[in-house]
């Protein structure tokens, strides 16, 4: 029994790496914000209302009142960007292969997903993505999505050349920058930011996937973990498969937490994408207090897997309540432009190609940002919600990130910023955070 009422290390560095954590410590920042006690914004909850009628005129312009055939934010929407690509893929592997079944198709979605998510990092304003069999060029995400799945298709993260579509250990192990490079077009007219970084994150990958077998099987394939979450799962009275979230989350957080750079650890624990807060520091206070968990990239990486389970392999996800908005730089920069959060003036160095301020993710003026960029998120999609009549589970958080927030952060960037369409505020990205 602890009458201390200290929490160990241990169980602290434990909890910070929960789905809760993330939107329990994200409010505390908020809480300060309501205070004006952030350092580097000015909080104006008044201007809440102006960003949900800027997100519904797009949900409108886009899907009319039908709002119920809204998709989920996932990294599908991503890869089927201009044209569909992720079911014709399904059913070119159908043709292929006559033994194909249910469980080897969920398989490789989820193996495609992963590496897709672990790619889409800021890829930065110059690099564009040309797709041959289309003709059309990408950027951005959607480029980083489109060349992922091409990638995957042409067998570059498999070791098995009668086998192309999957992902294995031995695979990532082979995969170099050049590669990376060459398959991304990248070149001296068409640079990507990050580059070095998500490379790193694939060859990261291959040990994390031999060094989990639990998860991954003995050959270290993602799409393995379908097996461990069936152990944890249940069948309901209809019949359906019912997996906790917190299964999927656990595989993730814990299977794919080497791949991650070292940054914060606390009991000899490293914590991923969790950085201290300047606000939340005080005197006296435990080690680890002044903690904010994000998780951005493993959150975007559950969203985008939960869609393939629901729709692929036909389960239910219960506890999908606990994930939160992500923390990122179109999130969040929807706020910052339309007048939500204002950065105090003379705190952050301007770049001088841009124009705008320009920091690393670790600044504590990206901690701010992003930690109120949740709390905001679940605001934001509350005011909406009441603005059409419409509950949680007629509009879920998914569904407004995808169809509203996210898309509405670009929108108003291009509007803000023709030329570039970057945020606000400018992260220097490695690849490994957003």
């Amino acid at each position: 029994m602890n009458i201390t009422g200290i929490i160990p290390l241990e169980q602290k560095a434990e909890y910070l790496r929960t789905l809760p954590a993330i939107r329990e410590r994200c409010s505390r920042v908020h809480d300060l914000a309501k205070q004006g006690k952030l350092q580097y914004f000015d909080y104006h909850p008044e201007k809440e209302a102006d960003v949900a009628d800027f997100c519904i005129e797009i949900m409108k312009r886009d899907y009319g009142s039908n709002f119920s055939s809204i998709e989920p934010h996932g990294r599908w929407r991503h890869l089927d960007t201009g044209v569909g690509r992720v079911l014709p893929e399904i059913a070119k592997w159908r043709i292929k292969e006559d033994s194909l079944d249910a469980r080897e198709e969920i398989k490789r979605i989820i193996d495609l997903f992963i590496v897709s998510v672990l790619l889409d990092a800021g890829a930065g304003n110059q690099w564009t993505y040309h797709e041959k069999s289309s003709g059309l060029k990408f950027t951005r995400s959607e480029g980083l999505g489109v060349a992922s799945i091409h990638m995957f298709d042409r067998g570059f993260f498999s070791s098995d050349p009668d086998q192309p579509f999957r992902v294995d250990a031995a695979g990532l192990a082979r995969i170099t920058v050049e590669k990376v490079a060459e398959a991304m077009q990248v070149n001296e007219s068409n640079p990507m930011v990050g580059l070095e970084g998500r490379t790193s994150l694939l060859t990261g990958l291959s040990s994390a996937l031999i060094a989990s077998p639990q998860f991954f099987g003995k050959e270290g394939r993602p799409g393995n973990m379908i097996d461990f979450l069936e152990l944890q799962s249940k069948v309901n009275g209809n019949g359906k498969r019912v997996v906790p979230l917190a299964a999927l989350w656990h595989v993730l957080i814990e299977g794919l937490n080497p791949i991650w750079p070292s940054r914060i650890q606390l009991a000899g624990k490293s914590l991923g994408d969790v950085w201290p807060c300047t606000v939340l520091s005080a005197p006296g206070q435990s080690e680890g207090d002044d903690l904010v968990a994000f998780h951005k990239l493993t959150s975007w990486l559950t969203y985008s897997i939960v869609e393939g389970l629901q729709k692929v392999a036909k389960w239910e996800i219960e506890g999908l309540e606990d994930l939160t908005g992500l923390p990122e730089y179109r999130n969040g920069g929807l706020l910052v432009d339309l007048g939500v959060l204002i950065l105090k003036p003379d705190l952050l160095p301007i770049d001088s190609m841009s124009g705008l301020p320009k920091v690393q993710p670790s600044h504590p003026a990206i901690v701010e940002w992003r930690a109120m960029t949740v709390i905001e998120l679940d605001r934001i999609a509350d005011a909406i919600r009441t603005k059409l009549g419409l509950t949680s589970k007629q509009l879920t958080l998914a569904q407004v990130l995808g169809s509203a927030t996210w898309k509405g952060g670009r929108e108003i960037a291009k509007k803000k910023r023709p030329e570039t369409t970057s945020p606000p505020i400018e992260i220097e990205s490695d690849g490994t955070v957003f």
